[in-house]
């Protein structure tokens, strides 16, 4: 039996794809109609998380974040069997997880943190990326089990807390992308250019296939070789800062770009590559 604590869109489809390999599994949620539309492939719906973790032999949570996790593994405590595995997909704070962890294992359990990059469609399917860090032993362990739900399952070190800070570094580029894309429509409109035209140009302009030779480049901390020299980034930001005053519309994240780059102009980086904004981060 497994149970799942937390059946939201991302904790839903991982019941539904566990049901279709044949699983039996115990659902808990704090909106119960959640976890009662999952009774109809098969999964029990239960009252409170300690019913839903009673004979379980691997307890998974999706919740929203530390507080809840803690909250609700307390809850449990009357039902879990001893040294049953706690997998934790929630997406938590690195200190949180390393104290979770600790207070866990010393209570005889195996807790392993295990954020994921995926979407709801990717926990039905089986597909996406699953992190997990911690002790090896305690990670071999529930790999059989965790590969399954996932397209990549990777261990990414002994400390605790790396896959919640990785997991952190991961969401906040997707932050940082989207507001640039919602930046790039914020500069079209301004111009007059339709959303659907601008939004065209990645077709045609993929800089998500860059991304791996731009980190190269950084960590490679060679700023005196420019692709693209710091002035002359700079020039282009206050471009797109003065087309998007002239048509009244305001940009997110180039002001906080900008910023960065004056900073760095003034300590005279002028010549050297733009990704010197990097310089304090690595090496």
């Amino acid at each position: 039996m497994i149970a799942f604590l937390g059946t939201g869109l991302l904790g839903g489809n991982f019941v539904r794809a566990l049901r279709r390999r044949g699983e039996p599994v115990q659902v808990w949620n704090r909106t119960p109609e959640k976890a009662r539309a999952l009774v109809a492939v098969g999964a029990v719906a239960c009252d409170s998380p300690a019913a839903a973790v009673r004979g379980a032999a691997r307890v998974h949570l999706a919740l929203c974040d530390d507080a809840s996790v803690d909250a609700v593994l307390e809850q449990a405590i009357p039902g879990l069997t001893p040294g049953v595995a706690l997998v934790d997909h929630t997406t938590t704070s690195p200190a949180g997880t390393a104290a979770r962890s600790a207070r866990w294992t010393a209570r005889g359990f195996d807790f392993q943190h295990a954020p994921v990059f995926m979407g709801p469609v990717n926990a039905l399917e089986g597909t996406g990326l699953m992190l997990a860090s911690g002790d090896r032993a305690r990670f071999d362990r529930l790999a059989p089990a965790l590969q399954p739900m996932t397209g990549k399952l990777t261990w990414v070190g002994p400390q605790e807390e790396r896959a919640a800070g990785l997991k952190l570094i991961g969401n906040l580029f997707l932050m940082a992308m989207t507001t640039g894309l919602i930046d790039a429509l914020a500069l079209a409109k301004a111009q007059g250019i339709p959303a659907a035209e601008a939004g065209a140009l990645f077709d045609l302009f993929n800089p998500g296939a860059a991304v791996p030779a731009r980190v190269t480049r950084i960590l490679a901390a060679d700023w005196s070789h420019p692709s693209w020299e710091l002035a002359m980034a700079r020039k282009d930001a206050r471009l797109m800062l003065e087309s998007a005053a002239a048509g009244q519309v305001a940009l997110t994240l180039i002001p906080a770009i900008a910023a960065a780059m004056d900073a760095a102009l003034a300590r005279g980086e002028g010549q050297s590559d733009w990704t010197v904004l990097a310089k304090e981060f690595v090496g």
